[in-house]
This record gives C-alpha cells, structure tokens and sequence, in this order.
C-alpha cells in the first residue's frame, strides 16, 4: 500500500490542528512529526510538548521522526496512543540495536532513518528488527529542499535488499517530493512518501493533499 504522510514541519503553526485536519479530511495516512535538536541537524524544531498535545485530537497516526543525538532519553517522551512509527538516525545512535528493543517495548513501530551519504549497509545487522528504512532525499534540517537524484538508486537498493530477504519493510523517503516527482520515487521502490511544503505551502491544503493522493495511485 502507498501511503502519503504530510510533515508537520512545514504547516503554519499559529493554525496547527486545523492544517492537520485539513490533510486528515483528505485521507493522509500518517503525520510526519520531525523533531530536531540543533545539534544533529542544524535547526530546532518541535518538541513532546506539542506532540502531547496532539494526542487524540487526529485519526492519523504519529510518524515520528527523532533527528535528535541521545534518541534513548527521549523516545519515551513521543510514546502517544497516536504514536504508530518512532525513527530514529543510524548516524545518531551508538548502540542503534538497543534503541530499536526500546522502541521496541513501548510497543511502536521501529524506523531507522539513513542521511544521503549514509550507506545502506549499516542496516546489515538490524534488517530483522526493523519495521520501515526512512531514505532522506535532502540534506536533514530544513524543509523546501530540493531532492539529490542520487537517491533513486538508493531506494531501489533498499529495495533489493528487502525483497532478497523476502522482508516485510516499509520504504519512506522524505525530502524534495513533488507533485512532478512523485511517481518517479514510488517507482523507485518507496510505499511511504513524507511531502512538507509541496502540501502545506498551497493555499489550499486539502486539495493538495487530494493531489497528491491521486498521482501517488
């Protein structure tokens, strides 16, 4: 199944939850929350504050998307009954396998996100553990980036991995997705596609969202 998951990131916070139900309306699947720490990503973002306060006021189900050092500390503190996906970075964490069994036990499902550069083989020892691999298509940090055509070929060696493993394994892919790219990275191999600004920066977010369902079909 292809799923759309519209990030938070990029929707106009002074009229948050409306936004949200906009995308909720159209039939999104998941809500893409990126946090950020200001120290693995050069920018700070949301919090669990807000994350907290979103509990139960949506149907969609948390994405959650932790570009934060030190994710052990502070996984807890996004558990939501929202909450269905938590990711975390490879390059962050330092023991990744313990990580995913604290995921693991708070009974959520278990993304681990890889940077462009970020070679797909670091997820040799982990690929049984894991639920969904997050290919970031930009550079994390900022929204409105345009997307690294190198990525293709990654996802579609995710991809051939996942396939030659016969494993069960979402593919998201996050950064630079267009209305006029979107087909390319499902092609690609992707099932689920975080789109920011390209729904949130229309002026009218529902029927973007309706767009992009239909050219995702």
């Amino acid at each position: 199944m292809i799923q759309l998951a519209p990030s938070i990131l990029s929707a106009d916070f002074s009229n948050l939850l409306e936004d949200i139900k906009q995308v909720e309306r159209a039939g999104a699947h998941l809500l893409h929350i990126d946090v950020m720490d200001g120290h693995f990503v050069p920018n700070i973002s949301i919090g669990p504050l807000i994350v907290e306060s979103l509990e139960g006021k949506t149907t969609i189900p948390f994405d959650v998307h932790l570009m934060i050092e030190n994710a052990d500390q502070y996984v807890e503190k996004f558990s939501t009954s929202n909450t269905k996906f938590i990711t975390v970075h490879a390059e962050a964490c330092v023991h990744l396998n313990r990580t995913i069994q604290v995921i693991k036990s708070l009974g959520h499902k278990v993304g681990v996100s890889l940077n462009p550069s970020t070679p797909i083989d670091c997820l040799d020892y982990v690929w049984n553990e894991i639920d969904m691999v997050l290919i970031m298509s930009v550079n994390p940090g900022f929204g409105g980036q345009s997307f690294i055509p190198d990525m293709f070929t990654k996802i579609s060696d995710v991809k051939r991995v996942i396939d030659s493993r016969g494993l069960n394994i979402d593919i998201e892919v996050d950064g630079g997705i267009k209305l006029d790219n979107v087909r390319e990275v499902i092609n690609a191999g992707a099932n689920v596609i975080v789109a920011g600004s390209a729904i949130f920066g229309a002026k009218d977010v529902y029927e973007n969202t309706n767009r992009f369902l239909e050219a995702m079909k």
